[in-house]
């Protein structure tokens, strides 16, 4: 892979002077809040310092009155309340804090989350027969079902009711499904304020809702630990109240009670939950909590967080922890066997590649690893018999669910955000989904959108970069999508050392500016990428980010590299 271009931000330096002052900040600091969109001293402060205050009236979601309303006629007419929710870690974190919301309001319930090999993704009409066969009267989904509409029609006519929570956009040809209410901030005269909002965000509106019904609104922030995991796993944007729920859940996590997710925290080698950060919860607690779906049955996930038996918990988050070493390791065959497949084809401007009964658990990690590569949308497909089924992951420049739509008519069905979609497609039509989602592509994508790029916050010299700019920067977190960490270029730097390869994957190296105060960069994954490597007094410019981590009590910093130009 060639350097990346650099697409270097010009920081307006008395803008960032004038609100430092204000804020008793850095300039650095300040010019980061700028470039985030944060450049009066209100937004700022309210961005650095996000509390329960920040949170939205629930009230404000359409369809919440009627959905809170027939929810309190279930409780105190004891009528068993089924919650359906998606096998993923967005779907499974949401179903359980709903259902220990309404245990806790005495609610009687059941759950159901499908099975993604043998029933499919979203609301199925098998599912609602047997919830009424069970003597259900009322289901409430959970990160689905917006656009079950036939499923939705055959409970409407069997009197079943069904309250949706979803985030998933709708089709816009159809409506909105024939629910008893439908609550989804992305629907069509919805005025919500936050669209960003996860499935699990949405269910967890819906509990701030009805525990204020019931005068125990002092327990909300509770859930907002498992509401924080699901937010970050399901990459949601960390801005608005996304960034306050996951703050918050981050702070409480050093107190957790839960005995499942206090087992899941052990495993993960989270230690005890002290100091965790947004990166603990998409890459250590989300992965385990993902796998039970793409590798098993998900519903393990549900039943840790509710077992109150800590043995019961160990016991299902160690099962999390050896499906998701399994996921780990079927991912990567996949990856492989996926850019063997696609050979000469990185010059698409979709690459849409296919593979016989590869598994389909893994099929959207893939994709998005190949996404990230290539620096283009990427659908993986795996042909089993008469019938593919694909996942779709896409570049920051492409809307993919628009590019799917303008497709719409070779699908059996599909679904998703503008970034991450699902199909369900005939074999024999792939060729032409390739041929026209390519065309489509065209249309919307430049080269330039197409050039892997990174953009800088701002040029350092190389005597800024201390440990004490490492600590001002955590006033940023909790750093995901939609917030990244920022971004830093530094020229005039020499190598110290030989770079070390750590697990034939990683570099390792030291280096230092002209005062020879020396720091440490990792480069990471970059061996079957990197072109140029640094040697040993050679000059180089260095795009990186700035971590801090602790080992054996003692705080260190090192730069993350994400480019380097040897000059």
């Amino acid at each position: 892979m060639n350097a990346k271009r650099w697409n270097v931000r010009r920081p307006d330096a008395d803008a960032a002077a004038s609100l430092a002052r204000v804020l008793g900040v850095s300039p650095i600091l300040a010019t980061l809040l700028i470039n985030r969109g944060y450049a009066n001293e209100r937004a700022a402060r309210t961005f650095l310092a996000p509390g329960y205050d920040q949170l939205h009236e629930p009230y404000l979601m359409l369809g919440m009155r009627e959905a809170v309303t027939r929810l309190k006629h279930a409780i105190e007419k004891h009528e068993p309340v089924l919650i359906y929710g998606d096998y993923d870690v967005d779907g499974t974190t949401g179903t359980a804090i709903l259902l220990r919301a309404l245990k806790l309001l005495g609610a009687e319930t059941g759950f159901h989350i499908p099975h993604r090999f043998t029933e499919g993704y979203g609301i199925q009409q098998p599912a609602l027969e047997r919830a009424v066969a069970d003597g259900y009267k009322l289901v409430v989904s959970v990160d689905c079902g917006i656009r079950a509409h036939e499923p939705l029609y055959w409970a409407r006519d069997n009197g079943l009711d069904v309250i949706i929570t979803d985030h998933h956009l709708p089709d816009e040809n159809e409506g909105a499904p024939p629910a008893f209410a439908v609550l989804n901030p992305n629907q069509a005269g919805c005025e919500y304020p936050d669209k960003h909002l996860a499935g699990v965000g949405v269910a967890f509106k819906l509990v701030h809702a009805l525990f204020r019904e019931y005068g125990r609104e002092a327990q909300v922030a509770a859930f907002m630990k498992v509401v924080a995991i699901g937010t970050v796993a399901d990459v949601a944007k960390l801005v608005g109240e996304n960034r306050t729920i996951v703050a918050i859940g981050l702070k409480d996590l050093a107190r957790v009670a839960n005995p499942g997710l206090k087992a899941l925290i052990d495993v993960a080698g989270c230690g005890d939950g002290k100091g965790m950060t947004a990166y603990d919860l998409g890459f250590r607690l989300g992965p385990r909590i993902n796998a039970a779906g793409r590798m098993d049955a998900a519903r393990a996930v549900v039943e840790l967080f509710d077992t109150r038996d800590s043995a019961v918990a160990r016991r299902l988050a160690e099962h999390l922890d050896a499906r998701n070493e399994e996921r780990k390791t079927v991912q990567q065959q996949i990856i492989d066997l996926a850019l063997a497949e696609l050979g000469d084809g990185t010059e698409a401007k979709v690459a849409v590649i296919e593979g016989a009964g590869w598994h389909r658990g893994v099929i959207g990690i893939a994709a998005s690893k190949i996404a990230e590569r290539l620096n283009r949308p990427c659908v993986v497909l795996s042909v089993d018999g008469e019938v593919a089924h694909g996942s779709g992951r896409s570049i920051e420049a492409y809307h993919l669910l628009n590019g799917l739509t303008a497709c719409a008519d070779l699908f059996e069905k599909f679904g998703g955000h503008s970034h991450a979609a699902g199909i369900t497609i005939r074999p024999e039509k792939i060729a032409e989904l390739r041929r026209r989602l390519n065309e489509h592509a065209a249309s919307c994508l430049t080269a330039e959108d197409l050039e892997h790029s990174v953009t800088i916050d701002m040029e350092l010299p190389a005597e800024t970069v201390t440990f004490q700019l490492a600590r001002e920067l955590q006033a940023l977190e909790p750093f995901g999508a939609g917030n990244a960490r920022p971004v830093f270029a530094t020229r005039n730097l020499r190598c110290l050392s030989e770079p070390q390869v750590l697990k034939d994957r990683h570099l390792k190296f030291r280096l230092a500016g002209p005062q020879n105060r020396p720091l440490e960069a990792v480069w990471w994954n970059c061996i079957e990428t990197v072109g140029q490597t640094p040697v040993v007094n050679g000059s180089i410019e260095l795009a990186y980010s700035i971590e801090t981590s602790v080992w054996n009590d003692e705080y260190r910093m090192q730069l993350n590299v994400l480019d380097m130009r040897v000059t």
